[in-house]
């Protein structure tokens, strides 16, 4: 795949700057940080307070910072009295530190404003920049890309092209078309795509107010044998910041409009990051669009500013707006026509419309023998044909890319019921078919079968 940065299996070696070249480096000095000083007091002041006695190495490797950016604030707790020194031995990583009855009473002050007591953060700045570094407008996306992450998949070749410049375009994509068509499926699978390594900080600081944003359940960091020797011969990495696979983010019907703000806890008094901004330089997948609980036009309008101008506003709890980019390949996915979504301006600030339909009938059957390689259930040429012309072509069902899964796999099921082997037969298609589809009552009792017929 093409990258505008390096892996570590075409280089052979493990460095953050051949990883990514874009980890930044590591901070020297507390103003290299972006912090203020007194900030970076509390949140020492609290770590100390929640963890206890700490020698200087875990201090370190908890913060995330260097030795030699701690020293200055240790002497200042030390100076200040609100930190000792418990027992030192030969070497000064070794030193531990503790805090005074005056540090505990300090330090409770300080947990009344905030209790994050976790990595140190970055600057917004910096996340800003470093965002900006590593856009997923970098990444391309090629033909023999697209053949590779959809192998042994059956998808139209027009469609996968439009996907592919689709993904090259940084823009949002509106995947649409009837229930059970294959929309959600094809969509998560757009995940193969993603190439490249990113730097997700631990935390971000706004006005000295917390959000945290590295989320174990959206970002996979980057295997430790890769990333573990994270130098470039002139620097070492910030350890604030976690290198990662470009996130993916997948929300359905459950998304709300305030789930897109800063979420801020009372009880710790940070924040969590929305799901749009955890998923900077990925893709954001919103499945089901439509059958949200919020006003699906109230949803689309939140997205047009950063449709259009890839940047987001978010506003702490103190009501101060801040702006965030806007990095992500949002691909919107619903079996709802579009025009009974939106309107024109929000239509055009999608990049591409893709249409997602029925199948072929050798699409049809090129499924229905994955899906029974899939289930160990015998593939049946006359079963197939008996399935689509007893079935889809008398009743006027359309060939959907699910059908296939959910009849064969119910077959395998009532096998498994009576104990004996699976087979596509007339009888026990004719069964799953009956079960799967919903009729109306006339329907029905019109059926010329009972339940446990089958033998």
């Amino acid at each position: 795949m093409t990258m505008t940065t390096l892996d570590t299996k075409q280089t052979g070696k493990a460095d953050c700057w051949q990883i990514t070249g874009l980890v930044p480096g590591q901070p020297r000095t507390v103003g290299d940080t972006g912090l203020s000083f007194l900030f970076m007091v509390e949140l020492l002041t609290k770590i100390l307070f929640l963890r206890g006695q700490l020698r200087l190495i875990e201090i370190s490797d908890h913060i995330k910072l260097s030795i030699g950016v701690l020293e200055p604030l240790l002497t200042f707790l030390r100076t200040e009295r609100l930190c000792e020194v418990s027992r030192t031995s030969g070497t000064d990583t070794s030193t531990a530190y503790t805090l005074t009855d005056l540090g505990r009473l300090r330090a409770e002050d300080f947990l009344q404003k905030s209790q994050y007591a976790g990595p140190a953060p970055v600057s917004l700045e910096t996340y800003v920049q470093q965002i900006e570094q590593q856009s997923i407008a970098n990444m391309q996306v090629t033909h023999p890309d697209l053949t590779k992450a959809f192998e042994g998949i059956v998808v139209k070749e027009t469609i996968l092209k439009q996907f592919g410049a689709a993904m090259n375009s940084g823009r949002a994509i509106f995947v649409y078309g009837p229930a059970g068509s294959g929309k959600s499926y094809i969509s998560e699978h757009l995940v193969r795509l993603l190439s490249g390594d990113v730097a997700i900080p631990y935390a971000v600081v706004v006005d000295e107010a917390v959000i945290q944003l590295f989320d174990p359940l959206v970002h996979t960091p980057v295997p430790q044998s890769d990333a573990s020797n994270c130098l470039d011969g002139r620097r070492s990495c910030d350890a604030r910041w976690v290198l990662c696979r470009r996130p993916v983010v997948s929300t359905g019907g459950e998304l709300t409009l305030p789930m897109l703000d800063l979420d801020f806890d009372p009880s710790t008094r940070f924040y969590q990051a929305p799901p749009q901004v955890k998923a900077n330089n990925g893709l954001l997948i919103i499945d089901d669009l439509g059958r949200q609980l919020t006003p699906v036009l109230a949803l689309l309008n939140r997205w047009i500013v950063p449709l259009d101008r890839r940047v987001d506003y978010l506003a702490l709890h103190n009501g101060k707006k801040f702006m965030v980019p806007f990095d992500v390949i949002v691909v919107f996915s619903t079996n709802m026509p579009p025009k009974e979504l939106a309107d024109e301006a929000f239509l055009r600030r999608l990049g591409y419309k893709i249409y997602i339909g029925a199948l072929d009938e050798q699409e049809y059957r090129d499924i229905a023998k994955q899906v029974c390689a899939e289930l160990q259930v015998p593939f049946s040429a006359e079963g197939i044909d008996y399935l689509l012309h007893e079935h889809h072509y008398k009743e006027g069902k359309p060939l959907f890319a699910c059908i296939p899964r959910d009849i064969i796999g119910q077959v395998k099921d009532i096998a498994r019921y009576d104990g004996r082997p699976p087979e596509m037969s007339p009888e026990l298609l004719d069964w799953a078919w009956n079960n799967y589809f919903a009729r109306d009552y006339e329907d029905v009792k019109n059926l010329n079968y009972r339940q446990g017929e089958v033998r």
